[in-house]
């Protein structure tokens, strides 16, 4: 009765184990085969290919153009194989596209020498009867764009069917001022696994995820998070950090923006209330100082950052404290600031 028993339940385990496989793409293997004649055939290699879900069966593999007018493939060219972060943009974007831009600028210094090798960058231009080759190619050489970073335009409609398979195309975007959300869709296209980032977020929260995420190993050994200190950040330098530094620095030069080492005294308070608040109206209504240093910093434009009044209150102190004469540095003063 036991040996009856063991055999069921060794029956039971056998057809689970068939049930996974085929549920995981794998093909189950019968290992004793009646041949031809009766005798048994000989058990076939095991097979370990399983199934992609997000692979070829999945993307378009339509075509697209690049910054220096290659065509390329969508699939064969730019995702087989590869780990890949893509994002979508517009070069005429008056808010959220120039500091996504920046900010990944950022996550690709970060990165490094993985740049290309281990990891691609995609920027699929969402308006590609204005964004031609040239114009994409002047954009990134604005932001500093560096290798391993490809920006793509190509048909509208190629564009549409792209980014919705790739989930960065919603109708809730339509509702957008900027016709779509910040987002960074992450991949790795051998294992079909994918994630969603904010494109604005932290260069290097984005840095330390895409590598978790991608299986890197930091071979520096990191501090105990049990050892941290409390962190005290007043509003004005969160703010700074979190909207302004991919642009800026207090001290430290122009970047794409100026130096705003001692901008609120070089500037009307005023003046750096309505600019910091809505920079796009300030440059469409041709102000003059607007202008000025829209053409001075290579026609990047400030983006609206959709800061409130007692948001600005705190970013202009936290500027005043950084522009106390303590804090400056034997430099010459910059010409201009935002």
């Amino acid at each position: 009765m036991r040996t009856g028993l063991r055999a069921s339940v060794k029956a039971v385990l056998v057809l689970l184990a068939a049930t996974a496989l085929q549920h995981m793409g794998v093909e189950p293997v019968r290992a004793h085969e009646v041949g031809e004649h009766g005798a048994a055939a000989p058990a076939p290699a095991v097979s370990t290919v399983t199934t992609n879900r997000w692979g070829a069966n999945y993307f378009p593999n339509t075509t697209l153009i690049t910054q220096d007018g290659t065509q390329v493939h969508f699939y064969d060219d730019l995702l087989k194989g590869k780990a890949v972060a893509i994002n979508i943009m517009y070069t005429s974007c008056k808010d959220e596209c120039p500091l996504e831009t920046a900010r990944l600028v950022q996550l690709q210094q970060l990165l490094g020498d993985r740049m290309g090798k281990d990891i691609f960058f995609y920027s699929i231009s969402i308006d590609p009867d204005h964004d031609t080759p040239e114009v994409l190619k002047t954009y990134a050489e604005k932001f500093g764009v560096g290798p391993g970073w490809t920006f793509l335009t190509g048909k509208a409609e190629d564009i549409r069917i792209v980014t919705k398979k790739l989930g960065l195309s919603r109708y809730s975007d339509e509702a957008n001022k900027d016709g779509h959300t910040a987002s960074l869709m992450v991949g790795d296209e051998p294992t079909g696994q994918w994630m969603r980032n904010s494109a604005v977020d932290n260069p290097q929260f984005l840095a330390d995820t895409v590598g978790s995420f991608l299986g890197w190993r930091d071979p520096k050994r990191g501090k105990n998070y049990a050892e941290a200190r409390p962190l005290t950040v007043d509003k004005g330098q969160f703010l700074f950090q979190s909207r302004c530094s991919a642009c800026h620095t207090v001290g430290q030069g122009d970047k794409l923006g100026p130096d705003l080492q001692g901008v609120t005294a070089r500037r009307e308070r005023g003046w750096l209330a309505r600019y910091i608040l809505a920079p796009d109206k300030m440059l469409a209504e041709r102000d003059p100082i607007a202008v000025m240093l829209f053409e001075k910093y290579q026609s990047v434009r400030m983006p609206n950052l959709s800061l409130g009044s007692p948001d600005v209150g705190d970013l202009l102190l936290y500027l005043d404290s950084q522009s106390s004469p303590s804090r400056q540095p034997a430099r010459k003063e910059s010409i201009s600031a935002r």
